[in-house]
């Protein structure tokens, strides 16, 4: 957060003397993080189901990261897209969706099912807590990372996304 606060202070003067606007600060502000995240960082999270997501277990498929909560609209109007694109590319895909809140896993295992979710979900517990920093601060959700095969960061997106963004991210 003190990042963003600082990257924004010193864009800001220039919104009153380029008249530029919010979405144009908010766009500069993403591109620079997205470029001081470029490459996958070393994570391991343990997701609903007990398996262990990490560098390894995602080695030569590309990572599409995608921070959520139950309580977030444009989350879950976003989730059918991630279920399609996984069940399309699980292939060449893995997709992580970490669940960024503290909710009983009973009840997000309810929500899961209701929702059709077939892809790995990670809760934010004290387990796996300190590993939703490694990618990088998350200013709104939804937000969601996609990294390369090979490990780079591709795409970067704060807000909802859809299947045609997705499929476009990994061509």
């Amino acid at each position: 957060m003190k990042k963003f606060l600082i990257i924004l202070a010193l864009i800001m003067p220039l919104a009153s003397t380029q008249a530029i606007t919010i979405e144009e600060v908010k766009a500069r502000v993403a591109q620079l993080l997205k470029e001081k995240a470029s490459e996958l960082p070393a994570f391991s999270v343990i997701d609903t189901q007990g398996k262990t997501h990490n560098n390894d277990s995602i080695k030569g498929k590309y990572l599409v990261v995608n921070f959520w909560a139950t309580w977030c609209p444009p989350c879950l109007k976003e989730i059918p897209a991630f279920v399609d694109f996984y069940n399309k590319h699980s292939d060449r895909v893995e997709v992580i969706g970490m669940d960024y809140e503290q909710a009983d896993a009973e009840a997000i295992e309810s929500f899961l099912k209701r929702f059709n979710v077939t892809y790995p979900i990670v809760l934010f517990d004290e387990k796996n807590g300190p590993q939703f920093d490694v990618f990088g601060t998350v200013h709104g959700m939804p937000t969601t990372y996609i990294y390369s095969p090979d490990g780079k960061l591709v795409d970067f997106h704060e807000g909802e996304v859809d299947l045609e963004y997705l499929e476009n991210a990994i061509r």
